[in-house]
């Protein structure tokens, strides 16, 4: 057992009288040291940041003049002194420290101002060597900063221009002092910070043992909290958001969006991701699954195809568009209620008439929304960690990877059906099934435990909004394992079929689909979705 000396406890504030700055990102350092020189704290700092001091107006003390020791090595060794680390790690109620520090001639540090080398954009460089990477890893930054996050009972450490104003703001209501409740939370973040830090160094050198692929042999996952939840998936269960949602999308109206509508939000992203390329795109969501897919000449009418598909899921679901958001479809989307409308960009007008419903929330996907590169999940004993399902190339791609494996080829216009239902069906709950025709989706199936259980759904669907199923297209996610599956959907009206194949049986389904004069193709990969 490690065993700790029996100390006077640390006073609750402690005054400020030295400050050490050392940081990389100088956003708003010359104003907070002002403030603190205002207060009379003597500012001791190294390199480019004591330049930028000086040239704003202040007195800044080098360490080099601390520590009687110059700069080595190209700067690589500064702040790594006794003079500097005993005056951080000092503690203030034990007589041994304080006769040390004065047999030495050491003052105390109070303030720790440091952020770290900019590592993580270093290495996200193109074309970035090992060279360039090792003088992007700090070494005194972080000593500094954990030495005065281990001795917060009597120092204060920041870390991060955002935590300036707070800090100043304190030190400036209490004559210059620093509470304990302050220093503890700076601490917490400085580990935090050095956490980061090091875990990014990590994962860069981890690529080596990756095997080829994007998963580390050490997964590492550091996020700050971005916004604290009502609740999660139901009410009784705790939940917060992590990351960082505003690179991806704004929320321009509404309440804050919920659990639940984060996942629906990110199943929405991914799907409408895949008609990037194509015309006017309406998709309607339900708990992560599509509802109804459209293209069209215009967003109306991609929406009114979309629609059509299940004229009763819509109400509180979601809508996603691929093109600015125009007022003839915000008024169709308005007929019932959506709770939420996903669009890249709103015409003029039309965010004030969608406004009117206080209930609904408005978002706005930003250019930076796209395919993370791994899935993340929780599982028994740890986590489920894969590399993205990412969004399918061109139509005129789909084409070139298919097997047709059919006496009957696909038309143009099969071909076309086949792309649109494959891309929808990559989105379904597995076991997936899809029909399709015209650019919109006409019946779907979604999370059935039996593929003919997903089909017969999808077909009783398309009875209930009276679309017909003849000459269209249908998509499984997966083989069919058997021939039944395949009649069903041949039975409903569909002339061709899009499957991974792969199954013992595929002789089988061929054989069948040859005596239905079915167009069939292999893509020779499946899209479940667990």
């Amino acid at each position: 057992m490690i065993q700790t000396k029996d100390l006077p406890p640390p006073a609750d504030h402690y005054s400020v009288r030295r400050a050490l700055l050392s940081v990389s990102d100088k956003t708003g350092l010359a104003d907070f040291a002002r403030r603190l020189a205002a207060l009379g704290v003597e500012l001791i700092s190294t390199g480019g940041t004591a330049r930028t001091l000086r040239e704003a107006g202040l007195t800044v003390r080098d360490v080099a003049e601390v520590t009687a020791s110059p700069e080595l090595l190209g700067g690589r060794v500064k702040t790594l002194h006794p003079k500097i680390h005993a005056g951080l790690l000092a503690r203030r109620t034990d007589p041994d420290d304080l006769a040390q520090l004065e047999e030495h001639g050491i003052t105390p540090i109070d303030l720790v101002v440091v952020n770290l080398y900019p590592f993580a954009q270093a290495v996200a460089q193109d074309d970035v060597t090992d060279a360039v990477v090792i003088e992007n890893v700090d070494i005194g930054g972080p000593t500094m900063v954990r030495a005065a996050a281990k001795n917060f009972f009597f120092v204060g450490v920041v870390t991060s221009p955002g935590q300036y104003d707070a800090v100043a703001e304190e030190l400036e209501a209490n004559d210059g002092q620093l509470g304990l409740v302050t220093r503890r939370r700076l601490a917490g973040a400085a580990f935090t910070h050095t956490a980061e830090y090091d875990a990014a160094i990590s994962d860069y050198f981890d690529r080596d043992a990756s095997e080829g692929t994007a998963l580390p042999a050490t997964f590492n996952v550091s996020l700050p909290r971005a916004q604290a939840l009502r609740y999660g998936e139901n009410p009784h269960q705790a939940a917060a958001l992590y990351g960082e949602p505003d690179r991806v999308f704004d929320k321009l109206h509404g309440k804050d969006l919920s659990f639940n509508n984060l996942i629906d939000l990110s199943a929405a992203f991914d799907l409408i991701r895949e008609f990037e390329a194509a015309g006017p795109t309406v998709a309607i969501l339900k708990h992560t699954n599509p509802c109804g897919v459209g293209t069209g000449d215009s967003l109306e009418a991609a929406y009114r195809k979309a629609f059509a598909t299940d004229r009763q899921s819509p109400f509180g679901g979601i809508v996603v568009v691929n093109r600015s958001l125009d007022r003839a479809t915000a008024e169709a989307i308005d007929e019932i209620f959506t709770e939420i409308i996903i669009a890249p960009d709103y015409e003029e007008g039309v965010l004030a008439f969608l406004q009117q419903k206080k209930n609904r929330r408005l978002i706005q996907s930003l250019p930076e929304v796209g395919a993370e590169p791994l899935d993340v999940r929780t599982a028994a004993g740890g986590l489920l960690v894969q590399e993205a399902n990412p969004p399918l190339g061109s139509a005129d791609d789909l084409r070139a990877r298919c097997t047709v494996a059919t006496k009957r080829e696909p038309t143009d216009r099969e071909w076309a059906d086949l792309d649109f239902a494959w891309r929808v069906c990559k989105h379904v709950k597995s076991n997936a099934i899809v029909y399709a025709g015209g650019g919109a989706t006409l019946g779907i199936g979604a999370g059935q435990m039996s593929r003919i259980d997903a089909s017969e759904i999808a077909v009783m669907k398309a009875g209930k909004t009276e679309l017909s199923l003849e000459n269209s297209v249908v998509a499984s996610d997966a083989f069919f394992p058997f021939a039944d599956g395949l009649l069903a959907a041949a039975s409903a009206g569909a002339h061709a079929v899009v499957q991974p194949g792969g199954s013992v049986r595929d002789e089988e389904v061929i054989a069948a689909a040859d005596e239905h004069d079915l167009a069939m193709v292999f893509t020779g990969a499946r899209h479940f979705r667990h």
